[in-house]
């Protein structure tokens, strides 16, 4: 099963840290920029190119410390062809890194619609008798939001080609409770959710007792992830919210089991952006992917500090 792969990963680099590689022009170093508008003039490809180095730079220096990476693809979408490119190309260069690809698309659909993206993201797609593999995704995040027959069309991808799913739970942003948090039946709404995801996880059981239909469990709301690592014993928690977001390594401690497992940290511009903070100021533009990489060390001594 994919989420063994996971936990094997986590377990070799001693870190349950996700590097988030969600690219924002502010983000890319002025080498980078100036090299791309001189070869495609001011455009979205030039962007494009930009983000695909930029990705490349942080790749190579933190593949041997993390076990995943979790681009967003809309900071690709935004740019047309020449993002899903970039982002189909990120993927397949951090897929060769040996690094876990969670695929952040939090798609949410029925049927014919659910099943074009299941095949397109983690399936294969049939292009007249011959059968073709997109995205180079091992996870994709999903919403759970129109009820079951929207997660359905995933699962026998999830089954034939070894993939995974992690399902918005208690999402990390300030207003999430707004419906999150509503009353239904005695339970809130992302107390039953969590059940219903809880359970839809046991076609897909690991060999480390968890299995590859996990849950988005946010690192802001630590009241709530407790009550669903409770919950939800076999599910395995993609965690947003760390740093940036304000979540601390002693709010997200709740996220994971005895054994230090059980959950993986998100954290994006913290890293993919360290070289632009005061306590990496020793690092030059030009090295941004070791500064990258100093702020991965941090985080995962962070990490450890309270797992």
């Amino acid at each position: 099963m994919i989420i063994d792969v996971l936990i094997e990963k986590i377990k070799e680099t001693q870190n349950p840290t996700v590097v988030g590689l969600d690219p924002r022009l502010n983000f890319v170093p002025e080498f980078i920029k100036n090299e791309c508008v001189e070869k495609y003039g001011k455009t979205p490809k030039a962007v494009a190119e930009s983000f695909f180095e930029f990705n490349k730079g942080i790749i190579d220096n933190v593949y041997d410390l993390v076990p995943a990476v979790k681009p967003q693809i809309a900071m690709y979408e935004m740019l047309g062809v020449d993002g899903i490119d970039c982002f189909i190309k990120t993927c397949d260069y951090a897929s060769k890194k040996g690094l876990v690809i969670i695929g952040d698309i939090k798609r949410g659909d029925i049927a014919s619609t659910a099943e074009a993206y299941s095949d397109g993201h983690i399936g294969e797609i049939d292009a007249f008798g011959i059968k073709h593999k997109i995205f180079n995704e091992d996870f994709i995040t999903v919403n759970p939001y129109l009820g079951w027959d929207s997660i359905d069309p995933y699962m026998a991808n999830c089954k034939n080609y070894n993939k995974g799913l992690f399902v918005l739970v208690k999402t990390s942003n300030p207003n999430s409770g707004q419906f999150q948090n509503l009353d239904v039946g005695g339970l809130t709404l992302y107390q039953k959710v969590g059940q219903l995801v809880e359970s839809w996880g046991e076609k897909l059981m690991g060999e480390n007792g968890y299995s590859s239909v996990g849950a988005v469990v946010g690192a802001t709301h630590p009241d709530e992830a407790k009550i669903l690592r409770e919950l939800m014993p076999h599910t395995f928690f993609l965690v947003p919210g760390y740093g940036a977001q304000g979540g601390k390594a002693e709010d997200l401690a709740v996220c994971f089991d005895k054994d230090g497992l059980g959950a993986i940290v998100n954290s994006s511009r913290g890293i993919i952006a360290a070289y632009k903070k005061d306590e990496y100021s020793k690092f030059t533009e030009k090295e941004f992917g070791l500064a990258a990489r100093q702020a991965v060390i941090d985080m995962k001594a962070d990490l450890r500090r309270c797992i």
